[in-house]
């Protein structure tokens, strides 16, 4: 899986991705323009010592992304979506794209990928959900379709020992 944010603009709700790509070993893609810097406190704190360790590729537009990934197969989170995130096959290649904090992935794009968008559910009051919050909803269906593959299935509770 990969996950794309399309000019995102909250330098921690981009730190928590991140943390959250590195858990699940997924690539995380950004289209600029950046809210913020990569080099900021705030995401270097929301990411936590994380941060080192993720595959994270910066792009100047989308249309630079799609030269550089052609024929991927991209799903788009959005509010304006008539299937939800758990109608979809995720296949282990594929992308998911969520954008901007305050309007989402743009129109323009949206419109000419209308069959590969999906939603998520919630009250009609409600405008969306955090960006971060949003991502791991979706990742983690994705995965989960995948059999959490390569991941950590199983814990082990740890007992107090006293003396």
């Amino acid at each position: 899986m990969h996950i794309i944010l399309h000019q995102p603009e909250i330098p921690g709700n981009t730190g928590n991705i991140g943390r959250t790509c590195v858990a699940t070993g997924t690539p995380l893609h950004l289209i600029e323009p950046l809210g913020f810097r990569l080099d900021e406190k705030s995401i270097r704190r929301s990411g936590m010592d994380y941060w080192e360790r993720l595959d994270v590729s910066r792009y100047i537009n989308f249309t630079e992304f799609q030269e550089k990934h052609p024929g991927v197969k991209i799903w788009m989170a959005t509010t304006k979506a008539k299937r939800m995130y758990t109608e979809v096959s995720y296949g282990p290649d594929d992308y998911i794209m969520f954008g901007k904090e305050s309007a989402g992935i743009p129109e323009e794009i949206l419109v000419e990928h209308e069959d590969s968008c999906i939603r998520i559910p919630m009250l009609p009051a409600i405008r969306s959900l955090n960006l971060s919050n949003s991502v791991a909803i979706v990742l983690y269906e994705a995965l989960r379709q995948q059999g959490f593959e390569q991941m950590q299935r199983e814990g082990e509770l740890h007992r107090l020992k006293f003396h």
